[in-house]
């Protein structure tokens, strides 16, 4: 892990994420954008957007607008799924399986994504993970299961192969490709885990029930209480404050994360909003140095 401290890190490569790191990029903020992919999945798939100004087409047409001035305001861009988010020194460490990012002020702008197995959150840290890297060697020669958001993740479920037993991988996207004999696949859904205190398995949409020692749920991003830990939500979505700020100093949200309407135009303005803030949070902090419990929260 690096020494570099970056002003601010905005963790989500959809538009809400992208607005702010264009805004802070105008402060002149030494800012780290990180995300899976600039402007996500989800865009080039939307058939028709009606309701961002200025615009009429589909999801492709509008996401190349985007990138064009991406390049145009020369936005940088790390391409890494952060697992993890804590509070450090200050300011904030941000991980990345082994890697570590730091920075003063963070913006979460990861989306949502709707978790099928409805009871995940009561097994996090007994057997339910979102980070392969992380968790994977603790199933060496074990039984466990995969659900990925997309194909983009049979790397990850390859991982776990070489080191678990037997690995159950679910998911509907039918482009997955997978090498590993140990490697079962399934088109199926999981709707529930299965066991008494700590994960025994789990149960899919057909009425199946596998035995399993671990879960994997690998996506884009975790949930926002799984990826940072005592951020107060409400409804799997991140409380904020019409600054965006939440419940942790220095830690802004925007977009989907913060609740409908799940929209761009909205997730545009909350990006704007959110740079805002971050930029008078460290303005106040460079002026009161040393001032641990600053919050932009009137």
């Amino acid at each position: 892990m690096g020494n570099k401290v970056y002003d601010v890190a905005v963790v989500g490569g959809g538009i809400a994420g992208y607005t702010a790191a264009l805004t802070l990029k105008n402060f002149k903020k030494d800012l780290l954008w990180v995300g899976v992919k600039p402007f996500g999945e989800k865009l080039p798939k939307a058939e028709q957007v009606r309701n961002f100004p200025s615009f009429s087409g589909n999801g492709v047409e509008l996401a190349a607008l985007l990138e064009r001035q991406m390049v145009l305001e020369e936005v940088p861009f790390t391409k890494a799924r952060i697992d993890g988010v804590y509070a450090s020194n200050g300011g904030f460490l941000l991980t990345s399986g082994k890697t570590g990012f730091n920075a003063r002020s963070v913006i979460l702008a990861t989306g949502v994504e709707t978790e099928t197995a409805a009871n995940a959150s009561e097994y996090l840290g007994r057997g339910v993970s979102y980070c392969a890297v992380c968790d994977g060697p603790l199933y060496k020669n074990r039984t466990v299961v995969c659900e990925l958001s997309s194909k983009s993740y049979a790397e990850e479920a390859e991982y776990l192969a070489g080191i678990a037993k037997k690995v159950y991988v679910f998911c509907r996207d039918r482009g997955a490709v997978f090498r590993a004999e140990n490697i079962e696949a399934s088109e199926d859904v999981i709707v529930g885990i299965a066991g008494e205190g700590r994960v025994a398995g789990v149960v899919t949409e057909s009425g199946k029930t596998l035995a399993a020692d671990g879960v994997f749920f690998l996506k884009d991003s975790a949930p926002p209480a799984v990826l940072v830990g005592g951020l107060e939500t409400e409804g799997g979505h991140v409380k904020v404050d019409r600054d965006m700020s939440t419940n942790l100093a220095g830690l802004f949200a925007a977009g989907d994360v913060t609740g409908r309407p799940y929209q761009y135009v909205k997730a545009a303005g909350e990006g704007l909003v959110a740079a805002y803030s971050v930029h008078k949070f460290l303005v106040h902090e460079k002026s009161f140095a040393g001032a641990k419990s600053f919050s932009v929260r009137s």
